[in-house]
Parts: C-alpha cells; structure tokens; sequence
C-alpha cells in the first residue's frame, strides 16, 4: 500500500531554502549577472533534490522492520543499545547529501520514549559517530510488544534533527516523524533475535526496504 503525506512531494522544511534559491537565482539573471546567476540556479536545483520527499509503498510484511531512511547500511552487528541498556541487534543507515532526507517509523508503533543529546558533528559514517555526535532517540513499541529504538544522528554537515513527535504518539509503518538536514545516519536497535535482510553496503529505501524481520 501507499502512505499518502498531507504535504507536497518538497518537504516543507525546504521551502524557505528553496524560495530564498529561487529569488537570488532570479535576481541574478534579471541584472545580467550570468556566472553568479548560474552557479545561484545550480545551488537551487540542490536544494530542490535533497528536500524531495517521496509517496512510498509500504511492504505487505507484518513481521518487518522497514528502513527509516534513504542511504547506505554501514553497520550490521550484535552489540549494546544505550537507550534501553539491552543488548541488541543493530543496523545503521548513512545517509549523503543526494539521499531523502525524511525520517520514517520502521513499524506500527507507540512512542515510548524520547531523547535529544547534544554532540559532536562528526562524519556520520564513523561508528563513534553514534554515541559522540548529536542525535535524538525513539523508543517505540510495536502492538505485539517489541522494543525498537530508532536513532536520528546528525553528521559533518548536518546542523538540525527534526523530529516532530513526543511520548504517547501512535506511528504507523512507514509515517513520517522527523527530518535531518544535510547528511546523516539512523540507528535501528533491535532484540538480538530479529533476524537481518541487510549487509553492509547494501542500498536502501525508505519504508521499501526491509532491514530485517522479528522472530
């Protein structure tokens, strides 16, 4: 099935960046300014594909745990998840700057728990970059009662973690919740039994692909 957002296929933390490209750029070119106007369309036409956010199909799989996010799995591994202090299976998401930046809930779910940290801006890319950089944490919980902690992690350049529910929120698979600007990763902490459909390396989509499926 489709997930239908009550916002265009820009994500509306774009507009304002988009505008402002737009009116420049077109300023520019009106006082005849062609270098500048060109480079100025060219940093719009940036701004217009990296807040693109896409209609996407939600995988008939009641059992998946789907991708939070566009990018490139860079971790895959049994390990420790800091939030519910439990050992978890844990699969990371690295997202560039060509990548949809919108956030997306893995599973139908109810917010538990949430937590904002502030860090370092690191590469998002680097391990360390989970528990040094800032990043803002879910803890939701599925109707059949698995924990999933869902992690946004600012990288390099991203400056601003969007997240736009609190505890007590209902989430369905693949619903919008948060957005991160300009490249970064997720973290999906899991119980150690769920089983992984992913490798590193891997390309990935949000709410298409299924990282991995609960036992």
């Amino acid at each position: 099935m489709s997930r239908h957002y009550p916002h265009p296929v820009i994500a509306r933390e774009g507009w304002p960046f988009l505008v402002i490209g737009v009116v420049v750029a077109a300023l520019l070119t009106w006082l005849g300014w062609a270098v500048l106007a060109l480079l100025a369309w060219v940093v719009a036409a940036f701004v217009l594909q990296f807040f693109r956010d896409p209609a996407r199909t939600i995988p008939d799989a009641p059992k998946a745990v789907l991708s939070p996010a566009d990018g490139r799995i860079v971790k895959v591994e049994n390990g420790r998840d800091p939030y519910l202090d439990r050992d978890a299976l844990k699969i990371s998401v690295f997202m560039n700057v060509f990548n949809v930046h919108s956030n997306r809930s893995p599973v139908d779910a109810t917010v538990i728990g949430r937590w904002y940290h502030a860090g370092s801006f690191l590469n998002a890319a680097l391990d360390k970059a989970s528990l040094e950089n800032e990043r803002n944490a879910l803890h939701l919980r599925t109707p059949a009662g698995q924990d999933v902690t869902c992690v946004q992690v600012a990288g390099l350049v991203a400056r601003r973690i969007l997240c736009y529910v609190d505890p007590g929120a209902a989430l369905g698979r693949g619903e919008r919740y948060g957005f991160i600007r300009f490249g970064s990763r997720v973290d999906v902490y899991l119980d150690p039994s769920a089983r992984p459909k992913v490798a590193v390396g891997d390309k990935v989509f949000a709410t298409e692909t299924i990282l991995a499926e609960f036992a």
